[in-house]
């Protein structure tokens, strides 16, 4: 792999983390409770696990520049959804709870990457 694409796939990567704490802040400023960021297990990872009255949302957050690939939810594909469904029920074996479990996906646009002054989040409740 070449010093360019290593390069842009940790600025990716930095760029992914930076939108995940965006999200994580916006969730508390809304009441939300952050359970874990960045869960990791044998099944996949999920990147926001969060709580709030009656629901336990596992959230996958997804960082745009633009939209004119299609949107960031967009991203979301089938074997993603499953595996993070797969990584839900484990955690849910690892902290039962009585709250209802939804999967939700956020949008993150950020046009000028860490220079964006107000990323936009779109917050897509029960994304599947």
């Amino acid at each position: 792999m070449s010093a360019d694409r290593q390069a842009q796939g940790r600025e990716n990567r930095l760029l992914g983390k930076w939108g995940e704490a965006l999200v994580a802040e916006d969730l508390r400023a809304r009441g939300w409770v952050i359970q874990a960021a960045g869960y990791r297990c044998r099944m996949g990872e999920v990147d926001l696990i969060a709580t709030s009255g009656k629901y336990i949302s596992f959230t996958e957050v997804k960082l745009r520049k633009d939209d004119r690939h299609g949107t960031a939810g967009e991203a979301v594909t089938h074997r993603k959804r499953e595996r993070l469904r797969a990584a839900a029920q484990l955690y849910l074996v690892e902290h039962p709870t009585q709250l209802q479990p939804r999967f939700d996906v956020a949008e993150v646009y950020a046009p000028q990457g860490f220079e964006t002054k107000k990323p936009k989040i779109t917050y897509i409740e029960n994304a599947f």
